[in-house]
């Protein structure tokens, strides 16, 4: 998937993905992962999510990579706070006290630029990404993470003959075959979306599922 597609979509406001509310399964399940720490917080292809202030208000510090300047924009400005802005290359960087938006390519990032950062939060980068590109950004993910690096993972399970995404159907099992080979997976929850639930009726589908896991590098 070229830029051009995600620029278009932000420009159309075609984006269905944002929730426009805390992600229930960031909210249980966060201090599984975290503990009561405030370690620093990597949020990969994070849109305006607002999962992004929700980490932030318990005193993590958050760096949000975002392709689309529009949503870096709309971020801030949604939430009544203004974010200093400085131009540059590979990034142009938003920041609002320890909160960051870092906008451009995810896979221009190096490991100096995370190598104090241990935790991600990634809700909505793989399912974005079709299959040779979720492999390429596991890849690069695994690159430039340090090690004993976790993540907090969610993913969503349907039958892609329904829909072809994004988001993209990504099964249990792929996720086992992306990661373990680095990383300590633990699946810790699924929860299975009836026909009649929103996402399921605006998509088409007969049922979904949304899986959630743990990953520890190795």
């Amino acid at each position: 998937m070229e830029h051009e597609f995600w620029h278009e979509r932000w420009a159309k406001k075609e984006i269905g993905f944002h929730e426009g509310t805390v992600n229930k399964y960031l909210h249980d399940h966060w201090e599984q992962l975290a503990g009561k720490g405030t370690g620093a917080v990597l949020v990969p292809l994070c849109g305006k999510a607002h999962d992004m202030w929700w980490l932030h208000d318990r005193g993590h510090p958050v760096l949000g990579i975002e392709l689309s300047e529009i949503a870096c924009k709309d971020f801030f400005e949604e939430a009544g706070e203004k974010a200093r802005v400085h131009p540059g290359e590979p990034y142009t960087t938003f920041r609002h006290d320890n909160l960051e938006i870092w906008c451009g390519d995810f896979f221009q990032l190096v490991p100096d630029d995370v190598q104090h950062t241990k935790l991600v939060y990634d809700r909505a980068a793989l399912i974005a990404l079709p299959p040779a590109m979720r492999k390429a950004y596991v890849e690069h993910l695994t690159a430039i993470l340090p090690d004993n690096s976790r993540i907090l993972l969610i993913t969503l399970n349907y039958d892609d003959s329904e829909h072809k995404g994004p988001p993209f159907n990504v099964s249990d099992e792929e996720v086992f075959e992306l990661y373990s080979g680095d990383f300590e997976v633990e699946h810790i929850v699924s929860n299975t979306l009836a026909a009649d639930h929103p996402f399921c009726k605006i998509k088409g589908l007969s049922g979904a599922s949304e899986s959630v896991f743990r990953l520890l590098k190795l």
